[in-house]
């Protein structure tokens, strides 16, 4: 991939965070990460806990401060941004944060919740609520939802509210930080059907940032694979997510649940012998 074909070029990204105690030096969350995206694509990002990967989307949206390398969203350089520009920025940008449960305010109404980044973004508010309605649509909720509270739905329907405020001011690109894992098995499935339908529907790009290969594979075009805060692996998501180069990246395949047992055993044998094979 070119440069000119990227929507968004992260290149060489490093953070750092103050440690713990007094005159305690930084900590390197983010050594020197690259990766693109393009328009319409998704690029699955995976890691374990603590990886970095969610510090890379927090980055992209300007919530964590960049200690080095660059960040070029449609070929604008977008790392320390002024908060003016964030906010103009933010029409291009959205975020869909893993618990839909602390994501939503709780004491405003679904249809408010979805008309707000409408009228910050100047829209009246006669078409503010057009679009609520069709939002709703899109998500598969009933129109009537604008007049009631987030505690008065489930997880799943909470994370489709989510998903589509993120929509409401059509962005080009969704960072999607855990967006199922706060679910159950069938209701992941749900969200993740609604946002593949989503990108078909509107081309927008996501970063997909999980901890599970197994919803990697589903989501994305492409998977990079990050560990201690560098990539390790990066290509096709059916090539990283079945036939892993990297040691890293099949113990996370060997981690992914599979319902049957004895199929889990069975995929566990058969990698532990091509590992061991092919470091001898």
């Amino acid at each position: 991939m070119t440069e000119r074909d990227a929507l968004l070029d992260v290149r060489d990204l490093r953070v750092s965070f103050p440690g713990r105690g007094w005159r305690a030096p930084r900590v390197e969350v983010l050594d020197g990460v690259s990766l693109r995206i393009r328009p319409g694509e998704t690029l699955g990002l995976v890691g374990e806990s603590g990886s970095g990967k969610s510090t890379i989307g927090r980055a992209v949206l300007g919530l964590v401060p960049v200690a080095g390398g660059t960040i070029t969203f449609d070929g604008e350089r977008v790392d320390g941004a002024s908060r003016r520009r964030r906010r103009a920025l933010s029409r291009d940008v959205q975020v869909v944060f893993q618990d839909p449960y602390t994501s939503l305010n709780p004491s405003l109404l679904i249809g408010d919740t979805l008309a707000e980044p409408l009228l910050a973004q100047g829209v009246p508010a006669r078409e503010a609520r057009g679009t609520v309605a069709d939002l709703l649509d899109r998500v598969a909720l009933p129109r009537d939802a604008v007049h009631r509270l987030p505690r008065e739905f489930s997880g799943g329907q909470r994370q489709r509210v989510a998903i589509a405020r993120a929509l409401a001011i059509s962005p080009r690109l969704i960072v999607c930080d855990e967006p199922v894992s706060a679910l159950d098995l069938t209701t992941q499935r749900t969200v993740m059907d609604l946002l593949l339908d989503i990108q078909e529907r509107t081309g927008v790009a996501y970063l997909f940032v999980s901890h599970d290969l197994s919803v990697v594979r589903v989501m994305s075009h492409r998977v990079a694979v990050i560990r201690h805060g560098t990539i390790v692996e990066t290509g096709d998501a059916d090539t990283v997510t079945r036939e892993p180069e990297h040691p890293y990246t099949r113990r996370l395949l060997l981690s992914a649940p599979v319902a049957d047992p004895d199929r889990q055993r069975e995929r566990r044998t058969e990698y532990e012998r091509r590992f061991h094979a092919d470091a001898s």
